[in-house]
């Protein structure tokens, strides 16, 4: 798979919510940055952070675009996170089920056809306008 094939098939299982072929697509040590978070790093920290994601969030992206470098090792997306909230994730406004439309990004770490790191932006201020009170 190139990188941008790569990319495209694992926001496809996201939007899809197959969570077994979304972590298929990581390396054993993917290193995962949160936005306004921390690093964290393996494939079952991966897991635990989108299980938690998928309880809160249900979200869908879309006007996706993919592109990377020439030698495929580096990728980057930029896209709309369509979504709703709807369990209270702690120190964000209290869930009510509202929804909300994001811009986002992500820089991408390609190995052997598979992301072995992704790093996530976009406006939590924005977001938290959209579903604050």
């Amino acid at each position: 798979m190139t990188a941008t094939e790569t990319v495209r098939a694992y926001y496809d299982a996201f939007n899809a919510q197959d969570m077994q072929a979304f972590l298929a697509l990581l390396t054993d040590d993917v290193v995962h940055d949160v936005n306004q978070g921390e690093r964290q790093v393996g494939k079952q920290a991966f897991a635990r952070f989108m299980e938690h994601m998928n309880r809160c969030y249900r979200e869908r992206l879309t006007d996706m675009v993919i592109m990377a470098d020439a030698d495929g090792r580096r990728a980057a997306a930029e896209f709309i996170v369509n979504g709703e909230y709807l369990e209270t994730d702690e120190g964000l406004p209290e869930a009510r089920g509202q929804t909300y439309r994001l811009p986002a990004g992500a820089f991408f770490e390609i190995r052997e056809g598979k992301v072995a790191r992704v790093t996530n932006y976009y406006n939590l201020n924005d977001w938290i306008a959209q579903v604050g009170e």
